[in-house]
């Protein structure tokens, strides 16, 4: 399966959705807290063009999925 990376706040309720949407599909995740780690904050505006959370990366995918939308992930993740 495809690697994937979210950055994520502490505090934001999209971000819990696609955390709990990728446990619950068994997708192995990377979560980085952009308010603790601020080269990861300017990566993520950096490919994305985005300073709302989330921004969710997936190998093999050349625009990242901002914000949660299930349809979108589930068609990305191939589940």
């Amino acid at each position: 399966m495809a690697k994937v990376k979210i950055f994520t706040t502490p505090t934001c309720t999209y971000c819990n959705h696609a955390k709990d949407f990728f446990k619950e599909n068994n997708v192995e995740f990377e979560a980085i807290d952009v308010t603790q780690d601020k080269a990861a904050a300017q990566e993520m505006v950096e490919k994305s063009g985005q300073r709302g959370v989330p921004v969710i990366l997936i190998e093999g995918r050349e625009e990242p999925l901002v914000g949660f939308d299930q349809d979108a992930l589930e068609e990305a993740l191939n589940l």
